[in-house]
């Protein structure tokens, strides 16, 4: 027998001499002909108790699996998602009775199909056939239909078509057959009978692929941008009968088997088939649905075997467990009205404030769908027009924080399932919110359950260890030169945009992707083919990603959080810089240089502060570089790094005046803000995932509430004036946006500039950062302006500072007295640590 001839894997043989072969070749298979139902009992009924006592005398077990122990929990290792019912005493005389007859009134002889190659057979028991469909199922061939079945354990199965119930013959280890007397191969369900009970059930092996051709093409290019809708698994409706249809993609594997509690973890009985060179695994399991668990067990190279979690699973288990689950989305969308809008401004010409969220930790112990009642109204209330989501899919260590990802399609099951996720998203979207989510396509952990030598080979990691393994954390780089690899993650990154209406991704450690020496000592990392230290696969891959994402998803905005000076980052992939690349394609970079100068700057005493003066300057050589997000994220106040408000110096009253006086600064520079959760009411003590923020400092019977308090009320403030003033925003990435009024006052501890929207109407902007009152400080101004008026000031006593006005709440009109280049001036009062906001009046 040839497997994959054109009989299917069976050869036309005379009947009589296949049935002469059989005995021949199996000595355990001394089975009755059928003639008489009471002897087709007691021959299989032996031929299962001789499998039993040879699995338990023996160390190698086919099946892995202890039969025992399955047959005293009276369940049925082939019933998929249908109740077994009770066996009647009589369960095979029935079948015989129900069989064709001959015309002299006796029950038709169910003829024998070829002997199963003993080489088909070892490979399925072993779990190393690639083919299973080629032998198993109904099949035509001369004289009749073959019907090949294998379901270990089973004592008998029937074929049952119609009016027709033929039992099949056993040929023992779990394996059924025979031949049908009839010229095509009809709709047929199977009856299994076990130990006490019979089960009626469909075949998984008279099914058609679930994928297509034109699927399989796609995957094989690395063109499949909505992979997630054909890789994993699916519950559908296929050929008309309910199941899950699973696929993985694994072309080191000898074989893979799908297994869960539908077959008691045990996938000898579902054997899946490779779908050719596209390296996919296919199989409908009929019965399977929604909620079910299941993992694929893969037969690697050498013939060792691994069960592993589906890399396209759309729903997990809770951490610790590792489990993947069967999902469907229920979940109707309400927020058309927010996706109709979000696309009719550009991004880098809208406001732009950004909370970001640690969700397990914002309020810990809170669901999905309980922080959706919460967030959107926090977030609203302070004025933030979007929420920046630290990672979100499955990841086994929270104390990762999800930047470690094993489970890249499925929302963590901490905090609820995916729909539980989609609402949440759907409620910050009905408030107004914008929703970013932290997506890390860089690297990913070595679990043995999850991508790490997937097949037994570097499959997702490059194959040379040198580019594989990350210096810094332990985990494996993605091979971004496999375009299998690259469609996982590019259709990854519009899977999330997609299916859960994520606004934007900041996409994580791009500095680790984009230079091969990144972290790595001479020696340890080889040039690329042009002798250049530049991953040109990252490269790729991030132009493919970006380029996908903003044709198929308007409105979106992807943000590189990339360290280094990379020229392009935001330039369009088709438009070559300097260094002869294409721009990356980000909509906005983060501005790590900003956040470390000011930052930098802002620890030093006032008194020192004049030394370090460019400090706070140096940000406007480059501002206009690339578009700009400028982050104060959790990166900045963890790991011994303090809170935001303790990296200021001074006693409690100058941190605070400090911080304020610098919230408001980062809000006045071009760039669009991010503000990490807990800094909003100047939080002492550094964040930690296992508690989150301190709410605590809010409370009313707490004696410094309204410290914490003011510095809330200034941020909600800043969000308001900034929303309603364009030209804190809508020119951040041209320089027609931003003039210097005075950059180099350092013994004064003062900045000022102007800011511009795109009709000319300008903010002046004056940071004070030494802790005395400047009186009468003269200002240079546009002669144009009449008279000015201060929006903000952030030394108000209701904020908790000393209420020194810069304008005593009333017009400034200019003087015709030129200053700092400019033809008129203003004089002003600067309040210590402040800074103040002038617009015309």
């Amino acid at each position: 027998m040839t497997p994959g001839s054109p009989t299917h894997g069976f050869e036309p043989e005379d009947p009589t001499q296949a049935r002469k072969k059989a005995a021949a070749g199996k000595a355990t298979d001394k089975k009755a002909t059928g003639r008489k139902a009471a002897d087709r009992k007691a021959a299989a009924k032996k031929a299962v108790t001789k499998k039993s006592s040879a699995k338990n005398a023996s160390a190698k077990n086919p099946t892995g699996k202890n039969a025992a122990k399955r047959n005293a929990g009276k369940k049925s290792a082939g019933a998929v998602g249908e109740p077994p019912r009770a066996a009647e005493p009589s369960v095979v005389e029935a079948v015989a009775e129900a069989a064709p007859r001959e015309p002299g009134g006796g029950p038709a002889e169910v003829l024998l199909s070829p002997a199963l190659d003993a080489g088909d057979r070892e490979r399925l028991l072993h779990g190393t056939h690639h083919e299973p469909h080629a032998v198993l199922g109904a099949h035509p061939v001369a004289g009749g239909v073959a019907v090949r079945v294998f379901r270990p354990y089973a004592l008998a199965v029937t074929v049952v078509a119609g009016e027709l119930r033929a039992e099949l013959h056993a040929d023992g280890d779990g394996f059924f057959s025979g031949l049908l007397p009839l010229s095509e191969v009809p709709a047929y369900r199977l009856s299994v009978a076990y130990e006490g009970t019979v089960v009626e059930t469909e075949d998984p092996y008279r099914f058609l692929p679930t994928l297509g051709e034109l699927d399989l093409h796609l995957i094989g290019e690395g063109r499949h941008e909505e992979l997630w809708k054909v890789l994993g698994a699916h519950p559908v409706v296929h050929q008309g009968v309910s199941g899950t249809g699973f696929s993985v993609w694994a072309p080191n594997a000898r074989a893979v088997r799908v297994v869960g509690p539908f077959n008691f973890w045990d996938g000898t009985g579902h054997p899946m088939r490779s779908l050719g060179s596209s390296g996919v695994w296919e199989l409908f399991v009929p019965g399977v649905g929604e909620g079910e668990l299941y993992k694929f067990d893969i037969t690697r190279p050498d013939g060792s075997r691994t069960q592993r979690a589906d890399p396209l699973a759309r729903r997990t288990e809770v951490p610790p467990a590792t489990s993947s689950i069967v999902t469907a989305s229920h979940h109707v969308w309400d927020d058309a009205e927010w996706l109709a809008r979000r696309a009719e401004r550009p991004v880098h010409e809208a406001p732009f404030s950004v909370y970001e969220v640690h969700l397990p930790s914002w309020r810990p112990g809170l669901t999905y769908r309980q922080l959706a009642e919460q967030l959107p109204a926090y977030v609203t209330d302070l004025g933030f027009t979007h929420v920046e989501l630290m990672p979100v899919a499955e990841h086994p260590f929270g104390g990762s924080w999800g930047y470690q990802v094993t489970g890249f399609y499925a929302p963590t099951a901490r905090l609820g399932t995916p729909d539980d996720f989609k609402f949440l998203v759907d409620a910050l979207h009905r408030a107004g919110i914008g929703v970013l989510m932290d997506w890390v396509p860089a690297h990913f952990p070595r679990d043995d359950w999850a991508l790490a030598e997937f097949d037994g080979r570097p499959l997702y990691e490059h194959s040379d260890p040198l580019r594989a393994a990350h210096p810094d954390w332990g985990t494996l780089e993605f091979d971004f030169g496999r375009r299998e690899v690259r469609n996982f993650l590019v259709a990854n990154a519009v899977y999330w945009c997609e299916e859960f209406h994520i606004d934007g991704l900041r996409v994580d450690a791009v500095a680790s992707m984009l230079y091969l020496d990144y972290s790595r000592e001479a020696g340890q990392w080889t040039p690329n083919e042009h002798g250049g230290r530049e991953n040109l696969d990252a490269v790729a891959f991030l132009q493919e990603m970006n380029a996908t994402v903003y044709r198929r998803c308007p409105g979106v905005v992807t943000v590189a959080e990339e360290s280094t000076a990379w020229d392009g980052v935001t330039r369009a992939t088709h438009h070559q810089g300097p260094s002869g690349f294409g721009g990356l394609g980000f909509g906005l970079k983060w501005n790590m240089g900003w956040m470390h100068d000011s930052l930098q700057y802002m620890s030093h005493e006032p008194v020192h502060r004049a030394h370090h003066h460019g400090e706070l300057t140096f940000s406007m050589v480059y501002a206009y570089s690339e578009n700009y997000v400028l982050p104060i994220s959790h990166d900045e106040v963890v790991h011994g790094k303090g809170s935001l408000v303790s990296k200021m110096p001074g006693d409690w009253w100058q941190q605070r005046a400090n911080l304020r006086a610098y919230l408001a600064f980062m809000w006045a520079h071009p760039g669009k803000q991010l503000l990490f959760m807990g800094q909003e009411f100047a939080q002492g003590a550094e964040w930690s995932e296992a508690h989150g923020p301190d709410w605590w400092l809010l409370d009313p019977a707490y004696g410094a509430e309204a410290d914490h308090r003011g510095v809330r009320d200034l941020v909600r403030d800043l969000n308001a004036v900034y929303g309603a003033t364009p030209a804190l925003w809508e020119r951040d990435v041209t320089p027609d946006g931003f003039r210097w009024v005075v950059g180099d006052a350092a013994d004064d501890n003062v900045v000022a500039f102007l800011r511009y929207d795109a009709e000319g109407v300008p903010l002046l902007a004056v940071s004070h950062f030494s802790p005395v009152v400047r009186e009468d400080y003269r200002v240079g101004v546009p002669e144009e302006v009449p008279a000015w008026q201060e929006v903000l000031n952030t030394d108000l006593g209701r904020y908790g500072g000393s209420g020194v006005s810069g304008a005593d709440g009333a017009a400034v009109k200019p003087e015709p007295v030129g200053w700092h280049g400019l033809p008129a001036s203003v004089r002003v009062t600067l309040p210590p640590l402040s800074t103040v906001w002038l617009r015309p009046a």
